[in-house]
């Protein structure tokens, strides 16, 4: 028999629960390779080991070489691959997703195939924006009515706080430089706000394409739940480094640091987490086990694994 090297592939039952994981680790310019059960990852400030066991999403930015036998690690565990640029501002492509199960998935494909159920969450995305507001009768049609209304006031108000002439959001996305300069620091901004945004979708295993607003584009959903999080993130920031630095050529780039830098500490990493399983209404504990069932469309969902034999009809 030939012998294996290295530790054994752990089992599902020695895994940590989702919750119980370090919820993202942000990587760059580093070295990441096996030893044991653990990454090893050397930088030029030192080495360090992290268990795989206990960290849930890994962030690969600029300047990072994985090898191969660390990547078959973090298969092995489950873990999220998604290489991203510096601090998240940008994705770039991803792994296997944390969990192994697909009820997230399912449960977004089955809210977004029902009109009813999709309205529902269109306007439970809605209301997470601007709580305070009743939406719940409120079709498609007001709901963009009344978007358009707020986000147009949180320019204004944006614009009043820092003095940034403003008039109206206006780009090419063709050709950048041709915006006025609150108009490119609200592009840069948006776009650094999406490459979060589509991290922490594929991390979880949701799909980027199915959206509940936008729709009939790979990154439908993408654009659906950065929305959420731009009258707070990317649009002050847009404005106080347009007021900063003004008709700056560099201000795209100004722009992706100060995201960059509102991106760091993680707290949005794990809202995120936390506010995507709430949309698709999902909880912790039914995403955790990567179990596989056989569907059937009279008994509901029977073992996987059973030797099944032909079913035989009653002449009798």
């Amino acid at each position: 028999m030939t012998k294996k090297f290295g530790a054994k592939k752990a089992e599902l039952s020695e895994l940590s629960r989702i919750r119980d994981r370090v919820t993202f680790l942000y990587l760059e310019h580093a070295k990441l390779n096996r030893q044991d059960s653990a990454i090893l990852v050397t930088h030029n400030r030192g080495t360090v080991f992290v268990p795989v066991a206990i960290v849930s999403v890994l962030l690969l930015g600029p300047g990072v070489d994985a090898s191969h036998r660390a990547m078959e690690l973090i298969g092995d565990a489950g873990m999220g691959v998604v290489w991203v640029g510096e601090q998240g501002v940008r994705q770039y492509a991803h792994g296997r997703p944390l969990n192994h199960s697909s009820r997230l998935l399912e449960a977004q494909a089955r809210l977004v195939s029902n009109t009813r159920t999709r309205v529902a969450v269109a306007r439970k995305m809605y209301q997470m924006r601007f709580p305070g507001e009743d939406v719940s009768d409120l079709s498609m049609q007001e709901l963009r009515g009344k978007e358009g209304s707020r986000v147009r006031q949180v320019y204004r108000n944006e614009s009043q706080k820092t003095n940034v002439p403003w008039s109206r959001r206006a780009y090419n996305p063709d050709n950048f430089d041709a915006g006025t300069p609150i108009n490119k620091a609200l592009t840069a901004a948006h776009q650094a706000l999406y490459g979060l945004s589509y991290s922490v979708i594929c991390a979880l295993g949701a799909s980027a394409g199915l959206g509940f607003v936008h729709t009939g584009h790979d990154l439908s959903f993408v654009y659906d739940f950065a929305d959420l999080y731009k009258a707070e993130i990317s649009i002050p920031v847009a404005f106080r480094v347009t007021a900063k630095y003004g008709d700056d050529k560099d201000i795209g780039t100004k722009t992706r640091l100060a995201m960059r830098d509102a991106f760091k500490d993680g707290k949005l990493l794990v809202r995120m987490v936390t506010d995507l399983k709430s949309i698709l209404g999902v909880t912790e504990t039914n995403i955790s086990a990567g179990i596989i069932n056989l569907w059937d469309d009279k008994l509901g969902l029977q073992k996987f694994g059973v030797q099944y034999h032909e079913f035989e009809e009653d002449d009798g």
